[in-house]
């Protein structure tokens, strides 16, 4: 058996040699095949990025496009309802004028007084003696002035009878002069008399006066509040006695917004209520108000009067006033998305006639949950772009649409 290595029953030719310059040859046969083969799933690529960088170009170039919406504009008659305090029309603090010890109180907290009514006595010892001495003192004081007019009165006989004398040639011309001066000077005697008299007079009518104090009296008709003495308490001029309310008719005070300010005036019709009485409303009518806005809150004090003659409201309630500003005001709506608020403050984006974005300033009354009522800055005419967007310029073109 003869030897047969590649077990297929004949020999192979002998391998030929490839040569470097056929295998060169088929090296850049395949580099060129896999070339061809890159570029042909290049191309596509590159167009499509092409087409695609094409397509941004020509949308940045292209105004963009913003749904607008017009403003809905309608009446607002909703009445004005505005929390306030209840306080009275009248309160006092009563105190003495004079130093003394409280002999009786007559009123205590609850009465009813009128005006003038006794409230307290008070005993004033150092007063009472007070006004002994300047009672003394004015009399001495009309004493002296008589013994002055008495002194005036004999000047007046000698200087009489020197003037007779001198004519005559009897007396000397010295003597008449000092008659004269004698006489001038009870004249000025008298003036000084008379003058201390008034003072005297004066001291005990302010004393007199003090003397009235002794008795506390109202000074308006009220209820009293508070009492704040006892029998034998030491008091003096700022010593607290009693507190006085007049209640008859309560004041309410409301603070008014800006925008509703001008329709607020004197006589203005009001309703107040009270939690403390579901279902009850009391009559109510504006008083005055400040005439100024306060600088911090923006807003109208307005005082509103109620009538209390049955003395069913209590000062320091809680009240909701609810005012009749007597007017229809055209109202201006547009959707929340459409209120943009940055730096320069509460903006809406208007679209103009030019198809322009131009940002307007707006305020607003009031926030309705589903829609904002504005104030002022619209006039209901615009086309406002409904949803708001940082990416808007002011000077923008823009394709509007609804």
């Amino acid at each position: 058996m003869t030897d047969d290595p590649n077990g297929l029953g004949f020999d192979l030719p002998e391998a030929k040699r490839l040569s470097t310059k056929r295998a060169l040859a088929i090296a850049a046969g395949l580099v060129v095949l896999i070339g061809g083969a890159g570029l042909a799933g290049l191309l596509p690529k590159l167009t499509a990025k092409a087409a695609l960088a094409e397509n941004l170009q020509a949308l940045e170039s292209s105004a963009p496009r913003v749904e607008v919406v017009t403003p809905k504009t309608g009446t607002n008659s909703r009445p004005l309802k505005l929390p306030g305090s209840v306080r009275p029309r009248e309160e006092t603090v009563v105190y003495p004028r004079a130093n003394g010890y409280v002999r009786a109180w007559k009123v205590d907290i609850g009465d009813k007084v009128a005006e003038g009514d006794l409230l307290a006595e008070i005993d004033t010892p150092e007063l009472d003696q007070e006004l002994e001495e300047a009672r003394a003192e004015l009399e001495k004081s009309k004493a002296s002035l008589a013994q002055a007019e008495v002194s005036l009165n004999y000047a007046g006989v000698n200087l009489r009878r020197s003037e007779g004398l001198v004519a005559e040639g009897i007396a000397p011309a010295q003597e008449l002069d000092d008659r004269r001066a004698q006489s001038q000077l009870g004249e000025a005697n008298v003036n000084v008399s008379k003058a201390a008299v008034s003072a005297s007079q004066a001291k005990l009518r302010q004393l007199g006066q003090l003397k009235s104090y002794a008795r506390i009296t109202a000074p308006f008709a009220g209820t009293v509040s508070s009492r704040s003495v006892e029998r034998g308490s030491l008091v003096s001029p700022s010593t607290p006695l009693f507190k006085i309310a007049a209640t008859d008719t309560l004041r309410v005070f409301v603070s008014v917004p800006q925008n509703l300010a001008p329709y607020v005036v004197k006589d203005t019709k009001a309703k107040v209520r009270i939690r403390e009485f579901p279902g009850r409303t009391f009559d109510a009518v504006v008083a005055r108000t400040s005439g100024t806005l306060d600088p911090a809150s923006r807003t109208l004090n307005t005082e509103v009067h109620v009538p209390n003659d049955k003395n069913e409201l209590l000062a320091g309630m809680y009240a909701e006033v609810e005012l009749d500003v007597g007017t229809t005001r055209r109202s201006i709506e547009i959707p929340p998305t459409a209120l943009m608020n940055d730096a320069a403050g509460l903006r809406v984006a208007v679209v103009d006639g030019d198809d322009t974005i131009r940002f307007r300033p707006i305020t607003i009354e009031r926030d309705a949950g589903s829609s904002i009522v504005v104030a002022s800055g619209l006039d209901g005419s615009e086309r406002v772009v409904r949803v708001a967007s940082a990416s808007l310029r002011d000077g923008q073109k823009v394709a509007p649409a609804r």
